[in-house]
């Protein structure tokens, strides 16, 4: 994996680049003629790990032929009140569209979170992490 590149821009906002490029604004403009706002950093984290979850729950529901039509994964992190704020519990709400097995989904949800996900590998030994799921048709 390549690096990634946070750079400054002025006041509170950055300019976040992945290892492909690819780019995302961090932060908001203290600015009032040039409003944006861009994406919390600490957000971020939850949205790494939803993002790698929801990845490898797609990826082996579709090697198992499971006839799933949608999925949306809400990740929630409770966090300490005082600097640095760290988290101290994050939560994987799972929502599933199709006629999709709920032990398959259970299976790939186990695989994803205890095999497969890097960023739920590396936060698991610090930070407790549940999920959850639900199926719609």
């Amino acid at each position: 994996m390549g690096p990634v590149t946070v750079r400054w821009v002025e006041g509170t906002m950055q300019l976040a680049s992945d290892s492909n490029g690819t780019s995302i604004v961090i932060g908001w403009s203290p600015d009032p003629e040039h409003r944006w706002a861009g994406v919390k950093a600490s957000d971020l984290l939850l949205i790494s790990a939803a993002a790698c979850a929801a990845h490898d729950v797609i990826e082996i529901l579709r090697k198992k032929r499971e006839p799933l039509i949608k999925l949306k994964v809400i990740c929630s992190g409770e966090q300490q009140p005082d600097p640095p704020y760290t988290f101290t519990h994050i939560h994987l709400h799972y929502m599933a569209k199709g006629a999709v097995k709920p032990r398959s989904l259970e299976r790939a949800i186990d695989l994803s979170e205890n095999n497969y996900c890097s960023v739920i590998s590396t936060l698991r030994p610090g930070v407790p992490i549940t999920s959850d799921y639900e199926i719609v048709e």
